[in-house]
Order: C-alpha cells, then structure tokens, then sequence
C-alpha cells in the first residue's frame, strides 16, 4: 500500500533518551496461533508494512486477539515503548459536538480508511524502535501500527490538515471516521466529489465493506444520526436489557459504563444513576468483592 507521502505526515516516537531499551521474554503461542502469526507476518511483509532486522535495542511480543468473526487479529505489547514516549497533546474532537454538528443535513455518507493507521508511515529513524518477535524471526514495521502511544493524535493531526476547508461545512471527521453531509440531496455529489478530490491528492485509501454513502441515516461514532438529529443506538439498548442484576463491583462499573453513553436520552439521569455512584464509592477498593455484605452466621 503506497500511504501518505513522508513530506505530509509521519508518526514520530520521541523516545525519552534516559529510558533503557526493553527487550522483552519471548512468548510461547499454541500451534493455532503460531499459524495465525505466520500468516499476518506473511501478509505484512507482502503489503511492505513490516520488514526484517537485525540487532534492535526494543523488542516486543505479538499478542493476538479474538475478532467477532472467530479469526486472529495480531497486534504487539508496546507497553514498555510506550512507557518511554511523551505524551501528545494534540488535541481530539468532541463527540457530542461532532454528532450534534450532523442534525439537518438531508443526506449523509459515511467512510471509513482502509487500515487507516498502517496508511500513515513511521519516522525512519523510529522504526527500529516498534521491533517484535516471532518464531519467523525479528521484524519492525515501516508503517504506523495500533497500539503506539500518539497513534490517534498523529492521524487527528493529519486529516484536520487534510481536510481543514471542508470540517464543519460538509465533513466532520474523527481519527479514521469520516462523514461527509449535505444540507440537500441534490448538493450531495458535489459535497461528496470534494471529499474525494482530497482524498486522492493525499492518496489515502478507503475501505469500500466500512463505507455507505448517500442515505439519509446511519451510525457515526456509536450514534444513529439523521436530519432530525440524533437517536440512541438501538445495539446500546438492548446490551442495556440482555444485562442481569448487577452483584459485583465490576458489575456495577459495567453499568454505569452503559448508562454513562446513553445518559443525554435519559431524562434526570444522574439523580436516577446515584445509587450506583454511591455503591461504587462504598465499594471503593474492594477489588471487585460482592457489594452486598455476606449473612453473619447464627
């Protein structure tokens, strides 16, 4: 994948030079996961993502994660690297105000980046730094992959600069969700043809399964958007009913977790939410124990 030029953006690691490389144990996978890890290696190497080398002062694990399909995602344990990169202040949009901005466009079209992080590459002086390790042997990626510090605040940076003419007139974006709207139906192509005219310029590409566009609804950001405004998600809910009474600490947060995203669709919620507050501050430092006390016994 070609990805945005060098001279536009890339993702710079700014390494605290005081911190001491970590070179992390080498893990052990099962044979279903190791298949799984020679594969993405395989697929990585092909797409010019990743490449070999040689002596690298970081080194991280792989660590593969469980995708709704039932296949493998891989991703590495930056978690030392991490530890010694800076934080970036750059600051992200607003949801609410990014859903709220969508209410009373007629028409609407939703992208989204086809491997969005990968498409942005990494310092070259940094990429030996995302080292990790594989039974194939030692690889860096040469692109920016998930899971880096800054990774957000990097792509937050580049598609305001992207799009810096059309955010808040036909286009609201957030890292790698782009929507682009139209007050009227028949402005819609033109709206939708200056998207991609910046699109192309900066080559980055779409990911056509994720993308929809010219419809009057759809979900922007957990939310059901439309020319009224916006509704509640009708996923949300029914999470929301599927769940059972809550007898745990981490029950209880897993609640107020749920309600806290559907809280500006329910009328006086934080006085009807208090007695969950309240259990959790009571439960404070309980490490997830029972909430109710246990029956003293006779």
């Amino acid at each position: 994948m070609p990805g945005i030029d060098r001279s536009t953006i890339s993702h710079n690691l700014a390494v605290n030079e005081k911190c001491k490389p970590v070179v992390q144990k080498r893990r052990s996978f099962n044979p279903e996961r190791s298949a799984a890890i020679k594969e993405e290696v395989s697929k990585l190497l092909a797409a010019g993502s990743i490449r070999e080398v040689k002596y690298p002062e970081w080194v991280a694990n792989v660590v593969l994660v469980k995708k709704k399909n039932n296949q493998w995602r891989m991703c590495v344990d930056f978690t030392d690297l991490n530890k010694a990169c800076p934080k970036d202040s750059f600051p992200l949009p607003r949801i609410d105000q990014l859903v709220d901005a969508t209410a009373g466009h007629e028409t609407l079209s939703f992208m989204d980046a086809y491997s969005g992080y990968n498409q942005i590459k990494m310092h070259r002086p940094d990429e030996e730094k995302t080292a990790f390790t594989t039974d194939q042997g030692l690889y860096c990626y040469t692109v920016m992959p998930f899971g880096l510090k800054n990774a957000g605040a990097t792509y937050q940076r580049l598609v305001n600069k992207m799009f810096a003419r059309q955010i808040g007139r036909n286009m609201e974006v957030y890292v790698d969700d782009m929507l682009t709207k139209s007050i009227t139906a028949d402005r819609h192509a033109d709206d939708l043809r200056e998207t991609f005219d910046v699109l192309v310029k900066y080559g980055m590409k779409l990911n056509p399964a994720k993308c929809v566009f010219g419809v009057p609804s759809g979900r922007f950001l957990g939310y059901q958007v439309n020319q009224r405004g916006i509704e509640v998600n009708p996923e949300k809910i029914q999470a929301l009913a599927r769940m059972v009474s809550p007898k745990t600490l981490k029950d209880v947060q897993k609640l107020t977790g749920c309600l806290a995203s559907l809280s500006r669709f329910i009328a006086k919620s934080t006085d009807r939410c208090l007695p969950f507050f309240k259990a959790l501050k009571k439960g404070k430092g309980s490490n997830g124990m029972r909430i109710a006390k246990k029956p003293s016994r006779p």
